[in-house]
């Protein structure tokens, strides 16, 4: 097949939806299949990026205010053309590629699907808040239903990503199709670093959390709840792996805390060399509520870790209470931080968890999850080709009514 993946950004931009994408594009031309990613152009003159895979299709865009994104309503004629040469196009973000591949696709037959990856509502109340209205649950109550009874199929991550479309109207058909991780590397990593270098004994719990440092991650709520577990147990410890605009505010928040020896920051890492990280830590810790299926989750089990986290869409689907980690229903900070605390100190229940998290991890498998996006395709390309009968058919029998009349 030559697939188009359909994009409103992607690399240098990192987040999950990008690393979605990357990967499955990776592993569909392990299969023989032909990807390219549609997408717009990053313009920044002081640093000016070169595309490392080939097939990134890259249309001029305009800048949106101080996002660093940029965006536009058309594809450039030769991005078009391009397009119009799919078998089938994967539609990642609604609101600008969305439109485009009805533009673009629908009167040409190409069949259409699209993967429901974000809480557009909860983010657009985060980066956007001069367009919140606009991308309001409310908003996407009337575009996202219209929108999907006009493509072929609609893909969610999760179960619980799924039961939110549905509650906003969404009454096309859902497949779940979970978010694949490449989990070899996060099973077996190549070189373990040493926690002694980040200032942490060998006999310390170590909790870590590992990803964005955005607004969005809620981890002002997760410092809170670990102070309170700092102060009663002096062994327990804190490491944050990433960077993003929250990273300052957050140091800072610590240094008030007085916690600097017991909460560490390593900024960005390379993302090869996170597997290596992980075997350090006892448990990850999250505290986010706005994700759909969060790959870090996934990540940290196939390392062998348990989870705590909030019980939520996408989190609440990956991980099973008491079994591979510890949800609690809700930002409760007491009930957050006493799960935390009896992650910290029942150590055979934390091993077995881990133990469990290891075998869980293996049906994210990129392996397994891109023959299920495939036979998802197949379907969307086969119901495509049925309907398109159907609308010759029609055609048919109008004009032999025609001819007779």
């Amino acid at each position: 097949m030559r697939i188009g993946m359909m994009a409103d950004f992607y690399k240098p931009h990192i987040s999950g939806v990008t690393n979605v994408i990357s990967l499955n594009k990776k592993y569909l031309e392990k299969l023989g299949h032909e990807v390219f990613v549609f997408t717009f152009s990053t313009q920044n003159k002081d640093h000016p990026y070169t595309d490392d895979e080939s097939n990134v299709i890259r249309s001029p865009g305009i800048s949106m205010l101080d996002t660093g994104f940029n965006f536009n309503v058309r594809y450039s004629q030769q991005a078009r053309r391009l397009l119009q040469s799919m078998d089938l196009v994967n539609v990642h973000h609604p609101i600008l590629s969305g439109p485009l591949a009805i533009r673009y696709c629908r009167s040409r037959g190409i069949p259409i699907v699209f993967t429901n990856h974000t809480r557009y509502d909860l983010y657009a109340q985060i980066y956007l808040p001069a367009v919140a209205d606009v991308i309001s649950e409310t908003a996407l109550e009337v575009y996202l239903p219209a929108f999907c009874r006009l493509i072929n199929l609609v893909i969610a991550p999760s179960a619980g990503m799924r039961n939110v479309l549905q509650r906003m109207g969404v009454d096309a058909e859902i497949v779940i199709v979970p978010n694949g991780v490449d989990i070899q590397p996060f099973c077996s990593p190549e070189k373990v670093q040493n926690r002694e270098d980040f200032g942490f004994k060998p006999n310390d719990i170590l909790l870590m959390y590992f990803g964005r440092l955005g607004p969005e991650k809620n981890l002002p709520f997760l410092l809170r709840s670990f102070r309170g577990v700092a102060q009663a147990y002096s062994q327990v410890n804190l490491l944050l792996i990433g960077g993003g605009p929250e990273q300052e505010n957050l140091q800072e928040m610590v240094q008030q805390m007085g916690m600097e020896s017991r909460i560490r920051f390593t900024g960005i890492i390379p993302y090869e060399q996170l597997p290596g990280y992980l075997p350090m830590a006892d448990a990850f810790v999250t505290a986010s509520i706005s994700e759909v299926h969060p790959l870090s989750v996934i990540e940290a089990m196939a390392s062998g870790l348990p989870i705590l986290g909030i019980q939520s869409p996408g989190v609440g689907d990956i991980v099973e209470d008491g079994i591979t980690g510890y949800l609690v229903d809700g930002e409760d900070l007491a009930a957050f931080t006493a799960k935390m605390v009896r992650m910290a100190t029942d150590h055979d229940k934390r091993k077995r968890m881990g133990i469990e998290a290891r075998k869980a991890a293996d049906q994210y498998a990129i392996e397994r999850t891109t023959r299920q996006l495939v036979e998802c395709y197949q379907q969307a390309i086969s119901s495509n080709a049925r309907r398109k009968r159907s609308w010759s058919m029609r055609m048919n029998r109008m004009f032999d009514r025609w001819r007779r009349s």
